[in-house]
């Protein structure tokens, strides 16, 4: 039997000896371009991740999606168990349009890597994917170790949500690889958010020769948007966005419809329910007579907030990333995450345990190359360290 010590100095060596490897993967699927829309894309990545699985003797399995990427399920082993599995979970899918991957490819410059979604969160599951090939080689995880990379999240993850409850519900806990905070930082908390559209209907008439006649869904739609921002209320962390507009036929026509998207955001899970109820209540009572309107929900994302029991898990991390070479606090984040679906179900979770990163969303996205190797011997030695799951 492998001591605990030579076990960590197995695992945590033969990371370090990866870097290159790590490297050489995420340049690869970091050049496929995988926006959330782009199934082929999103799929062409996944069966990069699934190549690089096989390669290491590591199981896998594929739930399948129409629209979107098919969901993959990562194991050590075909051997099926009652215990329930430590999950590390990651998307795979971008906010970068097709195409994106061909002008700006992968690159290394000054320590840092740049490329479409090189940090959120393609490096996660680079990380992800060594750790999990680390134990299928020296084995000694405390429970059954499992993986889950889904293809959905940047819209909301309207396929993989009901994979990733599912999943959570039966899990011992969650490492979910977004970046770290450019700091170092992870994440124990964050806010759920609502993205929701907003349809105004006026009437047509000729904005000059039968004006009387028209009903201007644009007007009407100005005087909810100012409503709604109006519930904003940044003490309690409650924010509300409208931040698309659009309408109108023409520049001679009073507007027959008018359209906003809204993004609300939240921290306490009761907010949801009364800052949704205040919209409704401006969506059903007009300023402009003769107008209506209709408000529907279209994604959403849980809260991560943290428990007694995430705490737990925190700490344990937090004493294997010194031990790894870097300190980290957890923070508190305003942006969702998949993570807060496994939180809202009762898994104990912690975010943002990939590689160190900033710029998300943007041409300027970049991650820090030498964050890769401590973050993953990090992971592995948080996972080594749980106590025997006794539930």
């Amino acid at each position: 039997m492998i001591g605990q010590a030579s076990l960590e100095a197995k695992i945590g060596g033969w990371l370090g000896s990866q870097k290159e490897a790590m490297l050489a993967l995420l340049a690869e699927v970091v050049n496929i371009d995988s926006g959330s829309y782009d199934k082929a894309g999103v799929d062409a990545v996944g069966r990069r991740f699934i190549d690089f699985f096989t390669q290491h003797g590591l199981v896998t399995s594929r739930e399948p999606s129409e629209h979107f990427g098919d969901a993959i399920h990562v194991r050590l082993d075909d051997t099926r168990s009652n215990e329930r599995p430590i999950v590390l979970m990651g998307h795979r899918d971008t906010v970068f349009p097709k195409g994106e991957a061909g002008r700006r490819p992968f690159r290394v410059e000054d320590g840092r890597a740049y490329g479409p979604g090189v940090a959120d969160m393609k490096g996660g599951l680079v990380i992800n994917a060594f750790v999990l090939a680390a134990f299928k080689r020296f084995g000694g995880a405390p429970a059954p170790l499992a993986g889950l990379i889904t293809s959905d999240e940047e819209i909301a993850s309207p396929s993989s949500r009901p994979i990733i409850e599912r999943v959570a519900r039966g899990a011992r806990c969650i490492f979910n690889s977004e970046p770290a905070r450019p700091n170092g930082n992870i994440v124990k908390g964050r806010k759920g958010g609502v993205f929701l559209n907003l349809e105004v209907f006026g009437k047509a008439a000729h904005s000059g020769g039968n004006f009387e006649k028209g009903v201007s869904a644009i007007g009407e739609l100005a005087h909810k948007i100012v409503a709604i921002h109006r519930l904003t209320d940044l003490a309690k962390g409650i924010t509300l966005n409208v931040g698309i507009v659009k309408g109108g036929q023409s520049v001679n026509t009073t507007a027959p419809q008018a359209e906003g998207q809204i993004d609300l955001r939240y921290i306490e899970p009761g907010d949801r329910a009364t800052a949704l109820a205040a919209l409704q209540e401006i969506v059903d009572h007009p300023t402009v007579p003769g107008t209506t309107a209709k408000l529907d929900v279209r994604g959403e994302f849980r809260p991560l907030t943290a428990t007694p029991e995430s705490e737990a898990l925190f700490a344990v991390y937090r004493d294997a990333a010194g031990d790894a070479g870097f300190a980290v606090a957890g923070e508190f984040s305003g942006g969702c995450a998949d993570s807060g679906f496994t939180a809202a179900v009762g898994c104990p979770t912690l975010c943002a345990t990939g590689a160190v990163g900033g710029n998300g969303h943007t041409p300027e996205e970049y991650l820090e190359v030498d964050s890769l190797v401590p973050r993953a011997q990090a992971l592995a030695l948080a996972i080594l360290r749980l106590p025997a799951d006794r539930a």
